[in-house]
């Protein structure tokens, strides 16, 4: 019991030395500093082209950082551009978030060009590895094959050189460029990033190495890695929807969130190759339905892929022409197949599937090149040749042969008259005795032809002649 009570008494006296110790440190009135574990940071990869199932991913990354009361968003990226109303979801994603992001452009080797640039600067804090790039930000229409090149940037007053636009199509484009200039200058505006740099991103297809943005003040810092960039922000302060924020990301535990399931599907279907072949095995299957009707497989297989792909298409540029010139294209090549050969119908039918595929997206939709693949289109116009007009037309050639089955099989045959008196007697067909009429006179022994069949009676007429 006493040497209880002498260990309890050196357990106190301990704890009483270490708090006078700290008071002494702190001075009086000071509280004693206690380093708390910094918040989460949520890390976030964009790969490939930016498309509907990017903006689902980071709507998904997001919502878990915001779960996992994150300190800091890192989207680490590595794209060519993609989809404009994806790209400004998510730059709007971005601006409203209470969470910081950082846009670090990574692995070396990377890029943010077109679509990436804009959310580059967009970010909070934006980061790139050595040997990575941006720029390029340019709507892909305006530098699409054939197309004049942009005007370039003029004073007020000065006259337009010989021969620069001044028309409908030079008036859209100096909209479209003029639009995005003053969307990436705002963004620039608002993280205090170089402005005019951005503006001849858009105007020049300006592009930078990652120590040139660096130096230009295009984007803030480089970092070799994901931790490096973590430990030359902690400290910063930026300014998010909420107010300003105070960065403490220093050996903060780092939660690398991969892409849903329903993300994965989304980037796939909404692929414009793939959106085309599933429309295309949707129609297929909805028309071997009719032909052969109570499969239920090709119906039910053609109604989902049918629906899957006009999901897809729902959310990505249309063209209105272009998909007039495919339903045209399916609409001659099915009437081809009631017109013997293979003629104008079927080759104005295939010319109308492959423009309609050309220009089924709308490139004003997208800031890369956004359309169905050559090898795709050309594989599609000849299934759709092969399928339309020779499996139709084989199917029009199939009924109108001689029927051989059932009792229509009988027209047509050829009998001997064994019987005959006043207009009627029996014949042998086929080997089968049967009653039989005629019109004309005919005698025993010769051959007649059968022209119609009424119930156990034939109708006959003599060979050239049909009854």
């Amino acid at each position: 019991m006493r040497f209880r009570r002498v260990a309890m008494v050196l357990v106190l006296s301990c704890v009483a030395a270490l708090a006078a110790r700290a008071f002494a440190q702190t001075g009086p009135g000071q509280a004693v500093p206690i380093r708390a574990e910094p918040a989460p940071v949520v890390v976030l990869d964009i790969k490939g082209a930016i498309g509907v199932g990017t903006g689902h991913m980071l709507e998904e990354g997001f919502a878990r950082a915001r779960a996992e009361r994150a300190g800091l968003i890192v989207l680490r990226m590595d794209t060519p551009g993609g989809l404009v109303s994806a790209t400004r979801d998510i730059i709007q994603a971005i601006l409203a978030s209470p969470i910081p992001v950082a846009v670090y452009v990574a692995p070396a080797g990377a890029r943010a060009a077109s679509a990436g640039t804009y959310i580059a600067y967009a970010a909070h804090i934006a980061a790139m590895a050595p040997g990575t790039h941006l720029g390029a930000a340019t709507p892909v229409q305006m530098g699409a094959p054939g197309a004049p090149a942009p005007a370039p940037q003029r004073r007020e007053g000065d006259k337009p050189a010989e021969g620069e636009g001044g028309g409908q199509g030079g008036a859209m484009e100096r909209k479209v460029m003029n639009d995005a200039v003053a969307y990436l200058r705002s963004l620039a505006q608002l993280r205090g990033r170089n402005a005019e740099w951005a503006e001849k991103a858009v105007r020049d297809a300006a592009t930078l190495t990652a120590e040139e943005a660096a130096k230009e003040k295009v984007v803030d810092l480089l970092a070799g890695s994901v931790d490096d960039l973590l430990d030359r922000v902690d400290g910063r302060t930026v300014r998010t929807a909420e107010g300003e924020r105070t960065l403490a990301t220093r050996h903060a535990r780092v939660i690398v969130v991969e892409p849903s399931w329903k993300s994965r599907l989304l980037a796939v279907v909404t692929d414009p190759n793939v959106a085309f072949i599933l429309l295309m095995i949707g129609i297929y299957g909805i028309i071997f339905e009719f032909w052969s009707p109570g499969l239920a497989g090709p119906g039910l297989v053609g109604v989902i892929c049918l629906i899957v792909g006009l999901m897809a298409l729902s959310v990505m540029p249309l063209n209105l022409a272009g998909v007039a010139l495919l339903l045209a294209g399916l609409v001659m090549l099915a009437a081809e197949a009631f017109t013997p050969g293979f003629g104008v119908l079927g080759l104005g039918g295939v010319a109308a599937f492959i423009v309609g595929g050309l220009f089924l997206f709308d490139p004003a939709g997208a800031d890369i090149d956004f359309a169905v693949g050559w090898p795709v289109l050309l594989a599609a116009a000849a299934t759709n040749a092969l399928l339309i007009v020779g499996v139709l037309g084989m199917a029009l050639r199939t009924r109108r042969r001689a029927v051989v089955t059932g009792s229509e099989q009988m027209i047509g045959l050829e009998g001997e008259v064994l019987e005959w008196h006043a207009g009627r007697g029996r014949i042998r067909v086929h080997g089968e005795i049967w009653s039989a009429r005629a019109e004309d006179p005919v005698a025993p022994g010769t051959r007649v032809r059968v022209g119609r069949r009424d119930g156990l009676t034939l109708h006959v007429g003599p060979l050239g002649k049909e009854s």
